[in-house]
């Protein structure tokens, strides 16, 4: 599987992180750490996720989005989506991400410079995540992809309902592994 392209810069207003290829559970690891540690930060709230050349999202990317806007929202700002395609808005919509997250708000202040964002982004070659979390265990993986799908289902009946088995599945995966001594012993 190819690896996923993430770039992002802070601006003044947010950071902003460019989604390059399908949102996935590849690299929603690293759109979650990248966004993590920008939230730590004092006064930092505000996260734009840019998907115009984003053909796709899958549910570990979407609970990976609802879970950062949940902290967002707790600091005081938002989790905000730009030009999503009308497949990906459709998705997010469909498991209640719209509640959560501003998709293309047309009022954002960010609309009027997007083209001035996405060029400091396509320089800033500093900003560019090749390989994200290739050195994740599976343990790791798992956990993430079940942290994300437990997001969702947390959100409405209908996604427990959609998500139920996944997780199970997730959580009887895990449990194995650590059953099988998979677990790396604390340093």
């Amino acid at each position: 599987m190819s690896v996923t392209t993430l770039t992002y810069h802070e601006f003044s207003d947010c950071l902003w992180i460019r989604c390059a290829s399908r949102g996935c559970f590849v690299n929603s690891p690293a759109l979650k750490t990248i966004s993590e540690k920008y939230l730590e930060s004092e006064g930092n709230c505000n996260i734009v996720i840019d998907l115009e050349v984003c053909p796709g999202v899958d549910s570990t990317f979407m609970g990976t989005l609802a879970g950062l806007a949940r902290k967002c929202m707790g600091a005081g700002g938002t989790l905000q989506i730009a030009s999503p395609t009308q497949r990906t808005r459709d998705a997010m919509e469909s498991l209640g991400l719209d509640m959560l997250i501003e998709i293309d708000p047309i009022d954002a202040a960010w609309k009027e410079d997007i083209s001035a964002r996405r060029e400091i982004l396509a320089q800033d070659t500093e900003a560019a995540v090749e390989e994200e979390h290739k050195d994740m265990t599976e343990i790791d993986r798992t956990r993430h992809v079940l942290e994300a799908h437990n997001t969702l289902r947390s959100m409405s009946k209908k996604n427990d309902e959609t998500f139920g088995y996944v997780c199970e599945t997730l959580e009887e995966d895990l449990q194995r592994h650590i059953d099988m001594g998979d677990e790396p012993s604390a340093p």
